[in-house]
């Protein structure tokens, strides 16, 4: 018998090829920063996309998650999982809801939310509801959250798309109220607070605030996608409650487990009784490691205030960039909230992933020109000062290069 083939830590034809990945296998972490196989140290400014809350190796993340493995892991939802109440009333306590259902993953929660929106609709008389979504957005990639997506180019080859959505642009009231006028079936409008995949772009607050009375009007459910922009990471529990409204129906996930796989959906009193027993379910959803790991993360941010680190070190980041990259032709500009941030270029910038991981930085590039960085919530001052100096010079030196026919 031969013996194995000896690979190297970045190859895997075993594995499907389905991402673009960078010649890297990361090893382990502590805090901001990931070293690789071979010995290289990061800057972390990327978190897993959005997801490593506490960062690595977060002392009381490890102590609970081995505490829980050794007591149960999974047990199925035949049977009643008390940590699933203490998470649903610690999230209903944090956003005013009523009531939480608990999956795997974003895609699993937005999936659940349409599902509701489409039941809420039939159970009024309508035989074929529809949502409204908007421009750019991006809600996961099964059939129904590839189809409310607003990316053709993960849509292509997928056809035909789930019918029922209707989309519009964002921000826009005037728009949505032509909608209302001509499709008397729409019955839901779903958006993320802050759009992450399709490039770092808030709703507006005023428009927030607009939506949610519209849809008190129309008798509409309001569904805010926090799958990326919620627990925390704009400086409060959830990006909407900048605005001071509350939604009918809130999908999370991400930073919810501080890397350990969980979905939410999280409703108000308009939705929470739409599914009954036999409508919807998950094998996986709720299982007490998941359910652990998530309380644990919202303790320690409460322990170790991470709702107003994020404001305030998010807030220094995005100024030193600002001052940094004043004036240089090519940037588009700079938004985002809290420690999501998005850098704009006038041009793709897809090369500067391998720049920054030579330079020792994690992070990513979305919607092909928009430098995303969405670090953990426990980044320090003099971390974000480092992520500057890494990153800054690597933009500059981009732009100053001739653009590409």
């Amino acid at each position: 018998m031969n013996a194995p083939e000896r690979l190297a830590p970045t190859a895997m034809p075993h594995v499907l090829n389905t991402y673009g990945r960078l010649p890297v296998a990361l090893s382990h972490g502590r805090g901001c920063t990931v070293w690789d196989t071979e010995g290289r140290e990061y800057l972390d400014g990327l978190a897993g996309i959005a997801v490593n809350t506490l960062g690595h190796a977060h002392p009381r993340m490890v102590a609970a998650i081995a505490d829980q493995a050794g007591k149960l892991i999974h047990t199925s939802n035949y049977y009643a999982v008390p940590l699933q109440e203490q998470l649903a009333a610690k999230l209903c306590e944090l956003s005013g809801l009523t009531g939480a259902f608990f999956c795997n993953s974003g895609l699993e929660a937005n999936e659940a939310a349409i599902k509701i929106a489409r039941k809420y609709g039939v159970d009024r008389g309508i035989e074929a509801p529809e949502i409204l979504v908007f421009d750019k957005a991006f809600h996961g990639r099964s059939l129904a959250t590839l189809s409310a997506t607003a990316n053709p180019k993960v849509q292509q080859g997928f056809g035909p798309l789930v019918p029922g959505f209707v989309r519009v642009p964002l921000n826009s009231l005037e728009a949505i109220e032509v909608v209302a006028a001509q499709r008397p079936g729409v019955c839901a409008v779903f958006l993320e607070t802050v759009q992450g995949e399709g490039g770092i772009h808030p709703a507006q607050l005023d428009f927030l605030r607009g939506l949610r009375a519209l849809c008190d009007r129309l008798g509409w459910l309001l569904m805010l996608d926090e799958v990326q922009c919620g627990i925390g990471r704009t400086g409060t529990w959830f990006a909407h409650q900048w605005a001071g409204i509350q939604p009918d129906v809130m999908p999370l996930a991400k930073g919810l487990g501080s890397g350990v796989p969980i979905g939410a959906v999280v409703c108000g009193p308009k939705a929470v009784k739409v599914l009954q027993p036999g409508n919807h379910g998950t094998t996986f959803g709720g299982n007490p490691l998941a359910m652990r790991a998530a309380l644990e993360t919202i303790a320690v941010m409460e322990d170790e205030g991470l709702l107003a680190n994020a404001a305030t070190v998010g807030a220094h980041l995005k100024t030193a960039l600002t001052r940094e990259l004043a004036g240089l032709a090519g940037v588009a500009e700079i938004r985002g909230a809290g420690l999501m941030i998005g850098i704009e270029l006038d041009r793709p910038c897809g090369v500067l992933l391998q720049q920054a991981l030579d330079a020792g930085l994690l992070m990513s590039v979305t919607a092909d020109r928009v430098i995303r960085l969405v670090p953990p919530l426990i980044l320090t001052a003099a971390e974000a000062d480092r992520l500057v100096a890494l990153l800054v010079p690597l933009i500059r030196a981009f732009l100053g290069a001739p653009v590409a026919a």
